[in-house]
């Protein structure tokens, strides 16, 4: 190999240091510790009770809810208005001899 591309040693700067010694025994200690299994933050089978039942039990309020607000807004609950009622409050229509009888209340 070329001699030129290798770095030079540092001079002064050997194992000779207490801080030198530390400092690489504190590298390879974490260095160890990211390799280390860690223990594990969930199960390794889902709890029924805390994951799938809530969600089940949402979703089952929801659908009572949902067919709840159906049955309810279903044209057929509701009662028929009767023909005269319809043509009171339809605009424009006014039964024969309304202004007579209007006449005889002021009267």
């Amino acid at each position: 190999m070329d001699d030129k591309r290798l770095a030079s040693p540092r001079s002064g700067h050997g194992w000779t240091r207490v801080d030198d010694y530390v400092a690489a025994l504190a590298r390879r200690r974490t260095s160890r510790r990211a390799w280390q299994e860690r223990p594990r933050t969930q199960p390794e089978s889902p709890r029924f009770l805390l994951s799938t039942l809530p969600f089940l039990a949402l979703l089952g309020a929801l659908l009572v809810l949902s067919l709840a607000i159906f049955v309810i807004a279903w044209p057929g609950n509701q009662p028929r208005p009767d023909r005269k009622q319809l043509a009171e409050q339809e605009r424009g229509y006014a039964p024969k001899g309304w202004f007579q009888e209007a006449e005889k209340q002021f009267h």
